[in-house]
């Protein structure tokens, strides 16, 4: 039985491994093939809002962007986990408006704006727009998928109403996972969100990322990648690691991360779809992680390299910002060639 976790980034301060980050990473192929692993690719982690485009898949699938007219940016903002930056906060109130809804309509809760804590700034005092939300524009999204199919809009979030049906049926597809084996729970804007096996993750950003059309979906995976990689700054921000991968990919990366230290990417040009999960839910350790797996896949390319490289090993610094230390990948991929262990739903008592 693997190991399900493996060393992927150590931590030095003077020279000496002060910590240890362990994870696993699966990289997999749209025929859900798996190429390359560290760890167990199968262990079972949430999504969290690496799960977004696939959330967004009923709305754009039904023609909700071509029946409100959604621009790209607000179509990448579907997917996004924003900082909360005023392009960011105005998309998210435009996609509301387009279909009838406002601010008030989110259920997504509150908190800072994440530009606050990416600048190193002070936020102001609360109470804070629930546009500024991370989460506003996969709800805004959801808001509208209910405006147009005339779906009650008081409970969106519930289990069994008639959208999370769809996402979930969407999630199924994608990932291969039947309906009845993913596993439910709540995320923090209070969306249901799904643990699955991690390559599983890797199959639905493969998919995502293929140029091909999905028998269930048609071209809206493609819509939403192209969105992604053409408005990367709506899906993150300024100053963080997913718009960092995506300029690095030049359009080939679609990039999401996810809460407790996810990322899926789906490498367009491929067809395959990378998944990695720090254990500890250790942030830091995620893109030096997420940077030495693609590196070893063979898909960094020398502009790329470039970009990436001031990220790839981080210096550590103290409160006088004196460098005191440096974050060292330590993930090795293993080569696979093997069809993905197929799901099963679990026996009903």
């Amino acid at each position: 039985m693997p190991v399900p976790f493996v060393p992927l980034v150590e931590v030095l301060r003077g020279g000496i491994v002060e910590s240890v980050h362990h994870g696993a990473v699966a990289v997999v192929d749209r025929a859900g093939r798996l190429l390359f692993a560290a760890g167990d690719p199968e262990v079972v982690t949430y999504t969290r809002s690496s799960l977004k485009p696939l959330q967004a898949l009923p709305f754009v699938a039904a023609g909700g962007l071509e029946r409100y007219k959604l621009t790209t940016q607000e179509t990448a903002l579907l997917c996004a986990s924003h900082s909360g930056e005023a392009r960011h906060v105005e998309a998210a109130a435009s996609i509301l408006a387009k279909a009838g809804n406002d601010a008030s309509d989110l259920q997504c809760g509150t908190h800072p704006p994440v530009h606050y804590e990416v600048r190193g700034e002070i936020p102001p005092p609360p109470p804070y727009s629930p546009l500024s939300h991370n989460c506003s524009g996969k709800h805004s999204g959801m808001l509208a998928h209910c405006a147009a199919c005339g779906y009650g809009k008081h409970d969106y979030l519930a289990m069994e109403h008639p959208l999370q049906r769809e996402i979930r049926s969407a999630v199924a597809a994608m990932t291969g996972v039947p309906e009845g084996a993913l596993h439910a729970g709540i995320d923090g804007c209070s969306a249901p969100n799904y643990a699955m096996p991690l390559a599983r993750l890797a199959l639905a950003f493969a998919r995502l990322a293929s140029s091909e059309v999905d028998p269930a979906y048609g071209r809206s995976p493609r819509q939403l990648a192209d969105a992604m990689t053409t408005a990367p700054e709506m899906v993150s921000g300024e100053g963080r690691s997913d718009l960092a991968l995506s300029r690095a990919g030049r359009g080939d990366w679609v990039c999401k991360i996810g809460a407790e230290a996810v990322q899926a990417i789906g490498i367009r040009s491929r067809g395959w779809g990378i998944a990695i999960k720090v254990a500890d839910g250790g942030r830091r350790a995620l893109l030096p992680a997420t940077i030495a797996a693609l590196e070893q896949a063979g898909l960094v390319d020398a502009p790329a390299r470039d970009v990436l490289a001031p990220l790839a090993t981080p210096t550590l610094r103290n409160y006088r910002g004196l460098a005191v230390g440096q974050e060292r990948p330590v993930v090795v991929l293993d080569k696979a060639d093997r069809v993905l262990t197929p799901v099963a739903k679990p026996p009903t008592e």
